[in-house]
């Protein structure tokens, strides 16, 4: 749109302003050098943790981010539609950073992943449309959409999903460490809850992106029965329901390693790291 400035988004591993010690603070620090330098900034948008390539920024980031839109009068707009709903073991993804933002997207789990709705929650001093008619949308205020959000919500209350996700989170982190300790094509390991990016990568120092190992991978989960999606295509995305057990859980992860150990055969890669 018109009127949009972007910034690099807090990046560690490959960032477009890396620094030697992989701190990510300075991302923010740029957020406040264009709002300075154009004026008039009315709201920052982004995504807590991006969902796609599951990039993870620290909390000093975010804690940096609230105050400087707070110094400069900016809303914070915070797109939780991808990982709202406990996908990061919280009710929203903001929640692990400990901030507030000025205003909330959700949607996607908010249906439980079956029924299309979406919200947007804000501040109460937002709030100042609330007798004046701005238009309408054909699918809005759903019943059937507000029924299946009030059950996905008494649901992850009652089956303690979100604790569910933090427990089975410590799991995969584990679990794709080793991986990553045995594999040279895994380049970096990141994610929170039951979200995580797992980077591949021809080279560990020059980290170019393994693109067709990746592929390769794809297709062989794909065979036996595990589906995820490729981002920046060589970043294998993983993010199981919710309600996934955790025998399946390993299974699949096992499916995982399974066709990342041929990929490093068939690309003639070493197995197992020398220590």
């Amino acid at each position: 749109m018109a009127g949009v400035e972007r910034i690099p988004p807090a990046v560690s591993y490959r960032g477009a302003l890396a620094s030697p010690d992989g701190s990510d603070v300075h991302y923010a620090d740029y957020l406040e050098y264009v709002i300075e330098k154009e004026g008039g900034v009315g709201a920052f948008i982004a995504e807590a943790v991006r969902n796609t390539d599951v990039q993870v920024p620290s909390k000093a980031y975010w804690k940096r981010i609230r105050e400087i839109c707070d110094k400069h009068n900016v809303m914070l707009i915070i797109d939780d539609i991808p990982n709202g709903m406990g996908r990061s073991g919280e009710w929203f993804t903001y929640q692990a950073y400990d901030i507030e933002p000025d205003m909330l997207c959700i949607g996607k789990g908010l249906g439980g992943g079956l029924v299309p709705i979406a919200a947007m929650v804000t501040k109460d001093k937002y709030n100042t449309a609330e007798q004046i008619s701005m238009g309408h949308y054909t699918h809005e205020k759903s019943p059937i959409g507000c029924a299946a959000a009030l059950a996905t919500m008494e649901a992850i209350e009652q089956e303690g999903l979100l604790e569910k996700a933090k427990d089975d989170s410590q799991f995969m982190r584990e679990k794709l460490l080793e991986m990553k300790a045995k594999y040279p094509v895994i380049g970096d390991v990141r994610g929170i809850g039951m979200l995580w990016g797992i980077e591949l990568v021809t080279d560990r120092e020059t980290k170019e992106r393994a693109f067709d190992e990746a592929e390769a991978v794809l297709y062989q989960c794909l065979n036996n029965g595990v589906s995820f999606k490729v981002s920046q295509g060589n970043v294998i995305q993983l993010s199981p329901p919710l309600i996934i057990t955790r025998e399946q859980l390993t299974e699949a992860l096992a499916i995982f390693e399974e066709a990342i150990t041929k990929v490093c055969e068939d690309f003639n890669y070493p197995t197992t790291l020398s220590i």
